[in-house]
């Protein structure tokens, strides 16, 4: 039997998701439960699964949502979230489609001021030698902030109190709401730009912690860190802190004591000036008393009260200067005409011309001597050459042939023919004579008997 009306599978899914998004109790709901499987997609969309003792569920939130996340969800992290249940048609696969979500147990904006912190400060953005001095007298002080809250009016207020002649560049600003933190960096490098003020004071008065955000964004604590001049932070009152206080150069509990750590006290300007001053009369007054000391001291010495008793003195004492003087020149004269005798001695002694004679006369001799030595050694010389002569005229092979000998060479005369054996009849040799060369031909080969005997 056939079905009046059988459904695809694609049909099927769909009315299944639309049975499910039509059911208000699946929709606008909020479930608890734990992150596994956390996955960022490069389209901006997050996939993971939420899980409690009992069950799983798989779930979706797409990038025009996440994006307004205050923190950064991960594996592990327990979790609200807000959203409905659907059906992915392709797969029939039913899934939790997240719209906003916050961590269970801990407020969102706790934990991304926490995860913020902990990045910035791991970088080195709150090290101590990162952060400068403020100028001890500032001219012109800039104030970033509302101008109808009652931080600006605290700031004016104490700025004048304390230093009238400071000169105050304000720069207003939003500080709270999503533009506040936009607005602030703006005004940040605008500061920095007009590069008229000594020191800038970057804050607002007290509130929550949504309404004190704008000062916990990253954006605002680079800029902080970034400008050229130094930064009071001064957000909220003194239990606040914000990301704000660890990047400046220097936090200050409340405005007022932003006003007061950025300028000093005239009066205690005036209490310095007024103690400098009593210095300066006391040292002047003991230069004074010293010098008036000196001068008595000097209208009393004889060189003024009787000149004439002074200078015979120094004349006298002139006098006995001189005769030492004299007295020493001779002795040192005495002295160097003693050791020039003595080195006039030594220099004879070995005067270079007596040397230079000495030397000659063993040249002399011992030239005679090699002389002599040599003619004995030429004698000796000859004398064995003259034997070695005889000695191999006697051996010479032309005496031998002198005595009718000769010398039997084969036809090139390289070698010289010993026996029989080395010739064949018809050969051609050359025979040697003391006065010449003999070619001849080889007739006849008669060998000699040997005896046994």
């Amino acid at each position: 039997m056939e079905p009046a009306r059988a459904l695809s599978i694609r049909d099927i899914n769909r009315l299944i998701k639309m049975k499910l998004e039509g059911d208000s109790g699946l929709q606008d709901i909020w479930l608890r439960g734990e992150i596994s499987n956390f996955t960022f997609h490069s389209s901006g969309h997050m996939y993971f699964t939420l899980k409690d003792e009992g069950a799983r569920l798989k779930c979706i939130m797409f990038a025009s949502y996440n994006a307004r996340l205050p923190f950064a969800p991960k594996d592990g992290m327990k979790v609200l979230a807000r959203g409905g249940i659907s059906v992915y048609e392709r797969d029939g696969q039913y899934q939790f489609y997240a719209t906003a979500m916050q961590p269970d147990g801990i407020g969102s904006l706790y934990l991304a001021f926490e995860q913020l912190k902990k990045k910035l400060e791991s970088e080195g953005l709150f090290l101590d030698h990162h952060k400068r001095a403020l100028p001890l007298y500032p001219r012109t002080v800039g104030v970033i902030t509302s101008p109808t809250g009652a931080a600006v009016r605290d700031i004016m207020i104490t700025l004048e109190r304390r230093n009238p002649g400071v000169h105050v560049l304000l720069y207003p600003v939003a500080v709270q709401g999503t533009s506040a933190a936009p607005s602030i960096v703006k005004a940040i490098k605008a500061m920095n730009a007009l590069g008229e003020a000594d020191v800038l004071i970057v804050g607002r008065g007290g509130g929550s912690l949504e309404e004190l955000w704008a000062f916990n964004e990253e954006a605002v604590a680079r800029a902080i860190r970034a400008s050229a001049i130094p930064v009071i932070s001064a957000v909220g009152h003194e239990t606040d802190f914000t990301i704000s206080d660890f990047a400046a150069d220097l936090r200050a509990a409340t405005p007022t004591a932003a006003a007061e750590l950025a300028v000093r006290h005239s009066g205690e300007l005036r209490q310095g000036l007024v103690h400098l001053e009593q210095r300066m009369a006391k040292s002047l007054s003991g230069l004074l008393g010293k010098a008036r000391e000196r001068w008595q001291h000097a209208a009393r010495s004889p060189y003024f009260t009787q000149p004439r008793r002074s200078l015979l003195v120094q004349a006298e004492r002139l006098d006995r200067l001189k005769d030492r003087l004299q007295f020493r020149i001779r002795t040192d004269q005495a002295r160097a005409q003693e050791r020039l005798t003595r080195l006039s001695g030594r220099l004879s002694a070995v005067n270079p011309n007596q040397q230079a004679e000495f030397a000659r006369k063993r040249i002399t001799s011992a030239t005679r001597g090699l002389e002599l030595a040599m003619n004995g050694i030429l004698r000796q010389r000859q004398s064995q050459f003259g034997s070695l002569v005889r000695h191999l005229d006697a051996l010479s092979p032309l005496k031998v042939m002198a005595r009718g000998y000769s010398l039997v060479y084969d036809e090139q005369e390289k070698s010289l023919v010993r026996t029989i054996n080395e010739v064949q009849p018809g050969d051609l040799i050359r025979v040697k004579l003391q006065d010449g060369k003999l070619d001849c031909q080889v007739w006849g080969i008669h060998g000699e008997e040997k005896s046994n005997g």
